[in-house]
């Protein structure tokens, strides 16, 4: 385990070095300048320029380069371009209400989904079924922003019960106006969830060694839970990865939406004022996240089934 822990480390460094680079010379070569976005269309072409020089963006990008990763191995991610606030306090205070709202959609994809769909599984082509496959095309069809505002609709604006727009003030507050956006991402994550159970609960009940359990006269339930079950969440756990770093997409559309602060929120804010710094930092550890999560996955393989070890 610690030998597949260290090549795994050793393989995601050189990869978020590309993350890195890759990030840094596609916002360089992206139409806009920053200084134009700060100053306003009437400013001077003089103004302009001393802000370009003391931004540093009037150096080659070769310059530019080596300054960015030179502050990244100090742990500096640098300034934000518009408002001069280390990017590194921005993310920091952006980042719980994107972890909150990410680990309550997936606690609700998982609980919801996954019991469902293994039900419907050992159920097949019953009415269960029926309406298990039903709810779970519905949870993987609809587009996030649409669900999330009929939720607002039904539940906000007719009959008035949860709040559709803002954080929340204190513990109550925030989980109170959680509610409705984790929802959003929670049915959808339990539609994936409920189609992905049911399939590899299907295909393990179907399996010689689940018959010849049944034929030495096993119970069924000591079949299923202990057997059956622990192959099946094999794959989910694939998809809960998956579905995981879908997040960082769901959490930009869902923190808009709702008008909740966040990483997603702080990533599209910088993406208009054309703020480098600030979407770097954002889309760094966005990739360092995927990267933790995957390996994460891996080891869960093995949580799950010990025969399943990483070599």
């Amino acid at each position: 385990m610690i030998k597949f822990l260290l090549r795994r480390v050793l393989i995601a460094i050189p990869t978020i070095f590309l993350t890195i680079s890759i990030i840094f010379f596609t916002l360089r070569v992206l139409p806009g300048d920053p200084a134009s976005v700060i100053l306003g269309e009437n400013a001077s072409k003089e103004s302009i320029h001393n802000l370009r020089v003391q931004m540093g963006l009037d150096l080659p990008i070769w310059q530019q380069y080596v300054h960015y990763l030179g502050d990244l191995l100090r742990g500096n991610l640098g300034d934000s371009l518009s408002s001069g606030t280390p990017v590194m306090t921005l993310i920091a205070k952006n980042l719980t209400p994107t972890f909150a709202l990410s680990f309550a959609s997936i606690v609700i994809g998982c609980v919801v989904g996954i019991p469902i769909g293994i039900l419907s599984a050992l159920k097949p082509n019953s009415w269960i079924d029926t309406i298990v496959r039903v709810f779970s095309m519905i949870g993987l069809s609809a587009p996030p922003f649409l669900l999330g505002i009929f939720l607002i609709l039904g539940f906000s604006l007719k009959m008035n019960i949860f709040p559709s727009m803002g954080p929340g003030e204190g513990l109550w507050g925030s989980l109170y106006h959680l509610v409705l956006p984790a929802v959003t991402l929670g049915i959808i994550l339990s539609g994936v969830m409920m189609r992905f159970s049911r399939a590899s609960m299907l295909d393990e009940v179907n399996q010689d060694y689940i018959r010849t359990a049944r034929a030495k006269g096993i119970p069924n339930t000591v079949v299923i839970f202990k057997h059956a079950l622990k192959n099946s969440l094999i794959p989910v756990i694939t998809v809960i990865g998956i579905d995981i770093t879908a997040l960082i997409s769901g959490t930009v559309i869902i923190e808009t939406i709702f008008s909740r602060p966040g990483l997603g929120s702080l990533a599209v804010g910088a993406i208009f004022t054309r703020d480098f710094t600030i979407l770097q930092g954002c889309l760094i550890l966005f990739a360092v996240l995927v990267i933790v999560v995957n390996l994460v996955v891996d080891i869960s393989y093995s949580l799950v089934n010990p025969k399943i070890r990483p070599r």
